[in-house]
């Protein structure tokens, strides 16, 4: 499961271990006692619709321990690739533009990379998940998938936005006591290293909620690690976070 982090305030710069990405490895994961599809999907860094349209598991998405599920796509199902959108030709001239090539289309057809900050969300604005100094800052080309912020142990971790909890335990590596929160079909946020968890899968949550006590489960160092996802995507949280 995943944790929030919390850290120290000592005058030398702590050095933070940021929580490496997870690829997976086998084609299989096996469910394990207290996994969900979405902490599944969270530690391979899939969408958890993917999953669940590759393993055929419908919505509420129940999953049960021994169950094996496929975390790449059955081999005659291709990921399809959009279609260029077909205009309709005007009635026109024999002289058709030059400018018919779009590169620019073409290769947003070929992969659909997620902006730095994708459309706003349906639920609205975002709130910061605690208190603190900021520690470690996102690396969309490194292994830090969030940002972690300082604090003290037993300090109040909040919900960033409403939504309901798909996860919390401790099954994912490096994250401690994890809290994973769907907000919307596209965006799912998560607070690792807690100290003490005080909500359940399944609850409605409001923004500013308090969800756990800040701790450092799973790390060295009092910290909250905080991420935000986009379509099974890591994004940047201090794109979305209110200035300070």
């Amino acid at each position: 499961m995943l944790v929030a982090c919390g850290g120290g305030t000592p005058k030398a710069p702590v050095t933070e271990q940021p929580i490496a990405s997870r690829q997976p490895e086998a084609p299989t994961r096996e469910v394990r006692a207290g996994d969900t599809l979405y902490s599944i999907a969270w530690e391979s860094g899939r969408d958890y619709r993917e999953l669940a349209a590759w393993n055929n598991i419908a919505p509420p998405y129940v999953i049960r321990a021994g169950q094996k599920l496929r975390l790449y796509p059955p081999a005659d199902k291709k990921r399809p690739v959009p279609r260029p959108e077909q205009k309709p030709r005007a009635a026109s001239p024999a002289q058709e533009p030059v400018a018919r090539e779009k590169p620019a289309r073409k290769k947003s057809e070929a992969s659909t990379p997620t902006p730095a900050k994708p459309a706003a969300a349906k639920f609205g604005s975002w709130s910061w998940p605690t208190d603190g100094a900021l520690a470690e800052r996102f690396t969309p080309s490194g292994p830090s998938k969030g940002i972690a912020i300082r604090g003290k142990k037993g300090q109040p971790v909040l919900a960033a936005a409403p939504g309901t909890v798909v996860y919390r335990g401790s099954g994912l590596r490096g994250y401690g006591e994890l809290i994973i929160i769907k907000h919307d079909a596209d965006f799912l946020s998560a607070y690792a290293h807690n100290d003490r968890i005080l909500v359940k899968e399944g609850n409605a949550i409001r923004r500013g909620q308090k969800i756990a006590e800040m701790g450092n489960s799973g790390t060295d160092h009092v910290k909250l690690h905080f991420e935000i996802r986009y379509r099974g995507t890591p994004v940047d949280p201090l794109a979305y976070l209110p200035q300070k």
